[in-house]
């Protein structure tokens, strides 16, 4: 019997088939995203050296966001990623929406990654 895929198993068959295209290298990092139901989280990863140089999370207590789940608590993680991601001297990105559709949290973090000078 065939069984079809669920949502978790489509989300990661679609961040396979992008993941070919993007490769994050230390002058041009990855800027990759996860959603959960809650929280959001972004990194920025020089694939090369398998390391991440930078990350932000609605967790952070630098953030001291009261509702994790919605677009201005998104864009807020994409602002603080932004900052230090200047602070080590990275402009310039490659964003992973990681097999999201580019829609609500997803997309507040990229804006507010851009806003706050990051160049995609």
């Amino acid at each position: 019997m065939i069984t079809k895929p669920n949502r978790k198993e489509m989300r990661l068959k679609r961040h396979r088939r992008i993941r070919r295209s993007l490769w994050g290298q230390s002058e041009r990092p990855r800027l990759c995203v996860y959603r959960s139901n809650k929280h959001i989280y972004a990194q920025l990863v020089d694939d090369s050296k398998s390391a991440t140089l930078a990350y932000a999370s609605t967790l952070d207590a630098e953030l001291k966001v009261e509702k994790p789940w919605n677009k201005d608590s998104a864009k807020s993680v994409g602002e603080l990623l932004a900052k230090r991601a200047m602070e080590k001297g990275i402009k310039a990105v490659v964003f992973d929406r990681g097999g999201y559709i580019y829609h609500g949290r997803v997309a507040a973090v990229a804006e507010g990654a851009r806003e706050a000078g990051l160049e995609f």
